[in-house]
């Protein structure tokens, strides 16, 4: 039998982040994966490489969700970028009609193609609407300091306290991902599960952020939920699949290299 994995994200049109790397790591780990689209989202060439965001109307959305319920028996769900408050209100709700044994929400709080108002009330709504029903959270370092209203998160000992907070807001397991923005040789997450603090290390690769690294790991987290892994046994392996995916990244002609999801299942042949 396959294991089946459900992914409620903004597509990307370079294949370096959003639901394409989803499908991808879900597919690479055995999961047949089934994706909603909530906005698109596409690097400007021709402005620096900036966001152009379009968001997916409400009611196509709901259509989705209604379609992708229906035709399969799904347990578990990614949530990713949503983008507007219409959007948020119509993934609660679509979330709200069936029970889930895992909700994955890795909450991208700021849209750059949005202006900062509008921003604003996406987070707040995400905060709001999608936050409780989450089992799991996967804040990189920006949103765990704004989750957690923290003014500045410098150390590991920060970062665990961040995730203790976030994890007041009701999420069962948080995942704070330290990335290559915390001080020190090593990439370091902390999860926490409202008793027990697992740190995670890896050595970071190289110095720059990678696109697509948080998407992989909280797909790779879904995945593994997918298949019946235990939180922290799933974290762990996440952390190296996503380790190797940054190591083996690809290179194009945008400033910035993207996540090779094969990478992982690359380096065992």
């Amino acid at each position: 039998m396959v294991d089946l994995a459900y992914v409620i994200a903004g597509s990307e049109a370079t294949g370096g982040a959003g639901l394409q790397v989803d499908l991808k790591t879900f597919q690479e780990l055995g999961v047949y994966g089934v994706g909603t689209v909530t906005c698109i989202v596409s690097f400007d060439p021709k402005a620096g490489w900036g966001h152009r965001f379009v968001p997916i109307a409400p009611g196509v959305i709901a259509d989705q969700i209604e379609a992708a319920t229906a035709a399969h028996d799904l347990d578990v769900v990614k949530i990713g970028m949503l983008g507007t408050p219409d959007t948020i209100e119509v993934v609660a709700d679509g979330l709200r009609r069936q029970s889930w044994r895992q909700v994955v929400l890795d909450p991208v709080l700021i849209c750059k193609g949005q202006e900062p108002g509008a921003a604003l009330d996406t987070d707040t709504a995400l905060r709001e609407q999608i936050l409780p029903l989450a089992t799991v959270v996967t804040p990189n370092l920006f949103e765990a300091r704004t989750l957690a209203g923290m003014e500045s998160i410098d150390s590991v000992d920060d970062l665990v306290e961040a995730a203790r907070r976030i994890h007041d807001l009701g999420p069962a397991h948080v995942i704070a991902k330290g990335g290559v923005e915390l001080p020190g040789d090593d990439a370091v997450d902390v999860l926490f599960d409202g008793s027990e603090v697992t740190i995670l290390r890896a050595p970071k690769v190289g110095q720059e952020r990678v696109s697509g690294a948080g998407c992989t790991l909280a797909a790779a987290v879904t995945a593994e939920l997918a298949k019946g892994a235990e939180i922290e046994s799933a974290v762990e392996f996440a952390k190296e699949f996503v380790t190797a995916g940054i190591a083996g990244r690809i290179g194009a002609r945008t400033p910035f290299d993207s996540v090779w999801q094969g990478a992982y299942v690359d380096a065992l042949a």
